[in-house]
C-alpha cells in the first residue's frame, strides 16, 4: 500500500489551472490503464500524482484556501480524467462529495482541519454501503460510548478509493439513534481495508472492504447527518454531477476508440465499398453516437451551470434545489445511454478484430455497465415524470 505525498503539493488556484491539472493527470493515467485494468493492478501512482496537483480540494471554499472552482470546471475535470481510465476517475468524487457534506454540517474547526488535510494532498474515501441490509440507507454500524470514549464496529462494502486513503468517512448510528458521519484515520489499531472488488468492470477502484473492530474515534471527527437536512442544499445533485461526468468521460473514450476501430475494420462484401468508414450503416450509427454524445455533454454542461447559479446565492428553495436534482438527473440519463449504446457499438463497428484481448476495447462496455448500476435511470425517469407531471420534488439523498 502506498500513501506517497509530494513535499511539494500544488494548490489549484483556479479553474483553468484545475484543467490544466486534469490533463497531466490524465496523460499519465492512460499510459499504464490497459495493464492496470487486464492485471487488476491499482493505480497508486495515478491518484498520487492527482492529490500532488491539487485536485482533491478544487471545490474547497477559497476562505479556507481552496480554488472552489465553478461546477462546470468540476464536471469537465472529471470527463477529462474518465476518458482516460475510469477507474481512476471514480476514485476521488466520493472525496469531493464527502468534502461537500461536510462544508454544510462542520463546524469551522472541523472545516478548518479536515480541508487543510486535503490541501495538503492527504485522501479521504467512504466506508461505503453495507452488504446484506434491506436498502443501501439501512445501517449495521454502531457508534458506541464506554467511559467518555466514543468507539466504531461493523464492516462496509463498496468503499471506493478506501486503499489510497488517508481518512476513511464512515457512516454510523449514534448511542442516540441518529445517523453520523465518522472520520478515522486509516492507519487506526482496528481498521483493516480489504481490496476484495471483483467487478467485471471498473476493477482497480478499490472498492472493497473496510472492516472496523472497536475502533476509537476521535469526537470532534464526528458530524451530525441531521444538519444535512437543516435547509434546502443541491448536495444530491452535486454528488450525482459527478456521476454524470463519469459516464460522459467513458462514453468519450468509447466514441474515440470507435472512431480508431471503424478506420482499421474490413467492410462487409455486400456494402461494395473500400473501406468500413465508407459504409452506409456505419456512418450512420456514428452519427448516432456523435449526437448521443453531444447531447449528453450539453446536459450536463446545463446541469453544473445551474448548480453555479445557487452557489451565488446566500440560501435556496426547495424549488431550487428540486429543479437541480431534475437537471442532473437528466443528464444522468443521457450520459447513461451514451455511455452504454457508444461502447457496445464500438464492438459491432470495430468487427471481430476489436474483440482481441490485446485492444482491451470491451472495457469501456465492462466500465459503463457496473458504474451505471450505482443509481439506475430507470428511477430518474420516474422522478423526472413525477414532477412535471404531479409537481412531485425529488427525494433529498446523495442518488438524485
Amino acid at each position: 500500500m502506498s500513501h506517497l505525498i509530494s513535499d511539494n503539493v500544488h494548490v489549484v488556484e483556479n479553474d483553468q489551472d484545475a484543467i490544466n491539472a486534469a490533463y497531466q493527470v490524465a496523460d499519465f493515467a492512460l499510459e499504464g490503464r490497459n495493464e492496470r485494468d487486464q492485471k487488476r493492478q491499482l493505480p497508486f501512482a495515478e491518484i498520487d500524482l492527482f492529490s500532488q496537483k491539487g485536485l482533491g480540494g478544487i471545490r474547497i471554499p477559497q476562505n479556507f484556501g481552496g480554488a472552489f472552482v465553478s461546477n462546470k470546471t468540476l464536471a469537465h475535470v472529471f470527463r477529462i480524467i474518465n476518458k482516460a481510465d475510469s477507474s481512476v476517475g471514480q476514485i476521488p468524487q466520493n472525496q469531493i462529495a464527502l468534502l461537500n457534506m461536510i462544508n454544510i454540517m462542520g463546524t469551522e474547526q472541523q472545516k478548518t482541519f479536515i480541508f487543510n488535510e486535503i490541501l495538503q494532498g492527504k485522501r479521504l474515501a467512504n466506508g461505503g454501503p453495507e452488504r446484506n441490509t434491506k436498502d443501501t440507507k439501512t445501517l449495521n454500524t454502531l457508534l458506541t460510548i464506554e467511559d467518555v470514549h466514543y468507539f466504531i464496529d461493523g464492516e462496509k462494502f463498496y468503499s471506493t478509493g478506501s486503499s489510497f486513503a488517508h481518512w476513511l468517512a464512515i457512516k454510523a448510528i449514534h448511542p442516540e439513534g441518529h445517523v453520523v458521519l465518522v472520520v478515522v484515520d486509516h492507519q487506526a489499531t482496528g481498521v483493516e481495508v480489504v481490496d476484495n472488488w471483483n467487478g467485471f468492470g471498473q476493477r482497480t477502484t478499490s472498492s472493497g472492504t473496510v472492516k472496523l473492530n472497536h475502533v476509537a474515534v476521535d469526537p470532534f471527527l464526528i458530524f451530525d447527518e441531521r444538519l444535512l437536512g437543516n435547509a434546502p442544499s443541491y448536495r444530491g445533485a452535486f454528488s450525482q454531477l459527478m456521476q454524470v461526468a463519469i459516464d460522459v468521460g467513458i462514453a468519450e473514450a468509447a466514441f474515440s476508440d470507435t472512431l480508431s476501430a471503424v478506420q482499421k475494420a474490413r467492410p462487409i462484401v455486400d456494402a461494395n465499398v473500400e473501406k468500413a468508414s465508407l459504409e452506409h450503416y456505419t456512418l450512420q450509427e456514428v452519427g448516432k453516437s456523435n449526437v448521443l454524445l453531444d447531447a449528453a455533454i450539453l446536459l450536463l454542461d446545463e446541469a453544473a451551470e445551474y448548480l453555479d447559479e445557487l452557489d451565488q446565492l446566500d440560501t435556496i428553495t426547495d424549488e431550487q434545489a428540486a429543479k437541480a436534482s431534475i437537471l442532473v438527473a437528466e443528464a444522468k440519463i443521457y450520459a447513461n445511454d451514451a455511455a452504454l449504446h457508444i461502447s457496445e457499438k464500438l464492438l459491432e463497428l470495430g468487427g471481430s478484430r476489436s474483440s482481441l484481448s490485446q485492444h482491451n476495447l470491451d472495457q469501456h462496455w465492462r466500465n459503463a455497465r457496473v458504474h451505471t448500476l450505482h443509481d439506475p435511470v430507470r428511477w430518474k425517469l420516474h422522478a423526472l415524470g413525477d414532477y412535471y407531471l404531479n409537481h412531485k420534488l425529488p427525494a433529498r439523498h446523495a442518488w438524485i
